[in-house]
This record gives structure tokens, sequence and C-alpha cells, in this order.
């Protein structure tokens, strides 16, 4: 395995590692987007509380995954490809460590200071209820969440991609198989309403973490869960890139929840046309994260074995990947963005102000995706400055743009997301002028 993907071809390496993990998310994805529509069910305040929620959220699913997730694939990636085998081991319970740590931050964050971040996006009454008792169950589990997606990212930077992949689709169908029954009440099973979400997910991560660890104490895992002493050098290892990539995600996502923040100021309903209309950039995220994956894969075992010539190929050849296809969605939701939205929501006022972010900013969605592509391969290189850069320029322009928009100019809601459409254009431009340049990480890299 470990020699094709240093020595075969690029682009076929990529897919053969990227579509197990894209089948796979794609499907999670669409779950997610049923388990929308149930509680779009329950009305236009539980649809506002899911709306405030989600952000939030994805911060702590990208983190987990995409950042110090990132970093720890990053670092199993270039120990195996430099031959150092006993580190890789090593390096899976220092993720363990590290996801403990995480998770109890997130649920102490979310149960103290949950209430005032909603209020200040502009939930109240039974919108903040319903946030606030959503926020309150999913939140309540973070640990379990971040030791899960952690021993995925584990397996992946080994190139193990097929079992993070079966167990995450078995749990997609688990959370599809509960969450309408908990949500609406079948039969015998109480109407929980909005809790009924959380619940599903709650079910889903317990059995998703016991199913990675009885897995990565057998011997059919290419990285075993083995107790071992806690080593600096190590946590370096995976926070050396994972601390940058965290702060990336934090970034995006504070992004997103300011974003937020600024279409809410044109009225409750634009809150929810936002939320649901930004869900298609979420969308987008099991591809980006799937050929991702594979180039920090890919890229960290080059890097640790010294080719970086290969490195900066595949680097390249992820970016062109990503750009295309994200750039063909986001013209296919440009033109028709209505069809998105009322899967969502049937109030008009919702659909018009979603449909305005999709009609605006879509169509720059092969940026996003190009800008992401490199992000994820300067994870496998392990050098993350410029994305990082690249993601405040993004939150720069559309926050303080957006507010002098809106507050000194009191311009419309469709300048807003014209704003934020430029956002997007810069985050890719940085990324790629940066590595072309060889600022974000030059003909050689230095191992970790």
């Amino acid at each position: 395995m470990h020699d094709s993907l240093l020595r075969g071809p690029i682009a076929s390496g990529l897919v053969r590692l990227a579509w197990p993990i894209l089948v796979v998310l794609a499907v999670q994805t669409l779950v997610g987007v049923a388990e929308t529509y149930f509680v779009g069910l329950l009305g236009t305040a539980a649809i506002t509380g899911v709306a405030l929620v989600f952000p939030l959220l994805m911060l702590m699913t990208m983190m987990s995954n995409g950042g110090i997730g990132g970093g720890v694939s990053s670092a199993i990636a270039r120990a195996i490809g430099a031959g150092r085998r006993q580190d890789a081991d090593a390096l899976v319970w220092h993720s363990v460590v590290i996801a403990i740590a995480f998770g109890a931050l997130f649920t102490l964050g979310a149960l103290t200071g949950g209430p005032a971040v909603f209020r200040a996006l502009g939930g109240e009454g039974e919108a903040l209820t319903s946030a606030l008792t959503y926020s309150n169950l999913v939140f309540g589990v973070s640990i379990p969440i971040w030791v899960a997606n952690l021993l995925a990212s584990a397996l992946r930077g080994a190139g193990n991609v097929k079992v993070p992949a079966v167990l995450t689709a078995a749990g997609a169908m688990l959370t599809l198989a509960l969450s309408p029954p908990l949500i609406l009440g079948w039969g015998p099973i109480p109407r929980l309403g909005i809790a009924g979400a959380g619940y599903a997910m709650i079910f889903y991560y317990v059995a998703a973490t016991a199913a990675f660890v009885a897995f990565m104490r057998s011997r059919a895992t290419p990285v075993r869960l083995v107790v071992v002493p806690i080593e600096w050098r190590l946590l370096k290892d995976i926070l050396g890139v994972g601390a940058l990539s965290a702060l990336g995600t934090v970034v995006a996502n504070a992004t997103v929840v300011l974003c937020t923040g600024l279409a809410g100021t044109f009225g409750v309903a634009a809150i929810a046309g936002y939320g649901m209309a930004s869900r298609l950039d979420y969308l987008l995220i099991p591809l980006l994260f799937a050929l991702g994956t594979a180039s920090v894969t890919m890229v960290g075992i080059s890097v640790g074995a010294g080719d970086h010539a290969r490195a900066r190929r595949i680097a390249w050849t992820a970016a062109g990947m990503s750009a295309a296809a994200t750039g063909l969605i986001g013209l296919a939701a440009a033109l028709a963005p209505e069809l998105w939205m009322k899967i969502f929501s049937q109030d008009p006022e919702v659909i018009t102000a979603g449909a305005a972010y999709l009609h605006h900013a879509a169509p720059f969605y092969g940026f996003y995706g190009l800008g992401m592509a490199l992000y994820f391969a300067s994870q496998g290189a392990g050098r993350m400055l410029w994305p990082v850069v690249a993601g405040f320029t993004r939150m720069l322009v559309a926050t303080a743009g957006g507010w002098y928009w809106v507050s000194v100019q009191q311009g419309s809601i469709e300048g807003l997301y014209g704003v934020f459409a430029a956002s997007l254009c810069l985050f890719g431009i940085v990324n790629a002028a940066a590595f072309a340049a060889s600022l974000s990480w030059g003909r050689r890299v230095a191992p970790a």
C-alpha cells in the first residue's frame, strides 16, 4: 500500500483513497439533510434553533476531523513514510489523550457559554429554547465525538480508509433509523421534538467510539491503540500541525457564526434562510474532506520519505480536482437555488433569503475548493501558516466588509452576500499564490 502511494499514479491514488470516504460521508450528509427535514416539520422555531447551533457543532466536527484530526493523520503518515512504526502506534494513544482534553473543553464551553452565543446570534423565545435543548444534548457527548473522530483520523493517516468509512456508514444508517421516531414520535415512542435529534446523535457516537476502540485493539488494525507513556515530542508532532489547523478551523467557523449574525440583522427569517442555504457550503465538506484526507496521507508519506517534488505534484492535482468539482456544484446551486431551499422550508421569506445567498455566493465555490485542497496538502507536509493566513483574510473581508455594508452603508442582504462571495474568492487566491511561490511550503520540507 505505502509503496503504491509513494510511486503510483497520483490522480488514481487520490481517487482510490478518497472514494470510500466520499461515498460514506455523502450518505452521512444526506442523512443530516433528512434529519433537518424532520426537524423542519416541528416549525420555524425548531429549525431556527438548529441553525443557531449548527455552526458551533460544525466547528467541533471540523476541528476534530480536519483540524486536530488532520494533525493526527499527518503525524502518523509522516512516521510511516519515515519507517517509524513504533512512533506511529504511540501516536494513536496520544490522539486519545488529546481527544479527551478537547472534548471536555467543548462540553464545558457549550454548557456555560451557549446561551450567550445563541442570544448574540439573534436567538430568542422558542428558537432560543430549541437551540439550548439541542446544544446541551449534542455537546454533552463531546468526548466520544472527539475520540471517534481522532481514531478515524489515525486509521486514515495509516492508509486504512475502509474501516472509518464502514463505521461512518453504519452510524449514518443508525441515525436515520432513530431520528424520525425520536423527533416526531412513532407508536410507543414519545414525541421528543428537537431533543430527539440530539439523542440520535448520542447513540451513534457512543457506539462508534466503542467500535473504533475494539478494532484498533485487534490484530487487523494498521496502527494499534496501546497505552504508552506520554511524550512531548509526539504531542508536538500532532499539535504542531493540529494546533494551527484547529486555529484555521476556528477561523472558518467563526466566519460562519459572524456571518450568521450579520444575516440576522435582517430578521429571524434571514437567520433561518442563510443557515439552511449555507448548509450547502457544508455539503461540499464530504467531497473536500475525502480528497483532502487522501492528499494528507499521500503528501505526508511522500514528505516522510523525502520525495518533496512528488508531494507538490499531489497537492496541485488534488487542488485541480477539488476546484473543478466544487465549481460545478456551485454553478448548479446558483442556477436553481429554490430547489435546495424548499427541502427545508416552505416559508417564502426563508426561501427568498436563502436563495439570494446561493445566487450570489455559490458561483464562487470553486475558489473555496481550491483553497481547501491546498489547506489539506499543507497539513500533510506539516506546514500550516499560509492556509491559516488565507482563512484570516476570508474572515476579515466577510465580517469587517459585511459589517461596513450593513451598518454604515445600510445595504441590502443581497449586497452582504456579495461580500461573502468576495471572501471565498480571496481564500482560494491567497492559498494558491502562497503555494505557487513556495511560501506555504517550499521545494523541500524538513521532516517533523
